[in-house]
């Protein structure tokens, strides 16, 4: 499913136009990313939660070399899935 099934998939259920829905969608993921950025976590009881954490810097390899190289630190964003979805999808 992409965003454009989803928003297809949100209108009919919902009752709404597909215009409606897309700006649904937007609004709501606009406001997530917003949390994120700012070090929030977004949990949404039954479905799952979003937050941030930091990777640190670390060593890799260049495959095609073996050369050692240096990762840089970053902030990764991990999602959890609730027990709710967890049992719809088992």
């Amino acid at each position: 499913m992409n965003k454009t099934d989803l928003i297809e998939g949100m209108a009919e259920s919902a009752g709404i136009s597909k215009a409606a829905a897309k700006k649904a969608l937007e609004s709501f993921l606009g406001n997530v990313e917003k949390s994120l950025k700012k070090g929030d976590r977004v949990s949404l009881v039954g479905f799952g939660s979003f937050s941030v954490s930091k990777r640190a810097a670390r060593e890799g390899r260049n495959p095609q070399t073996g050369k050692t190289i240096k990762i840089a630190a970053k902030k990764v964003v991990k999602f959890k899935a609730g027990s709710d979805l967890q049992k719809a999808v088992n």
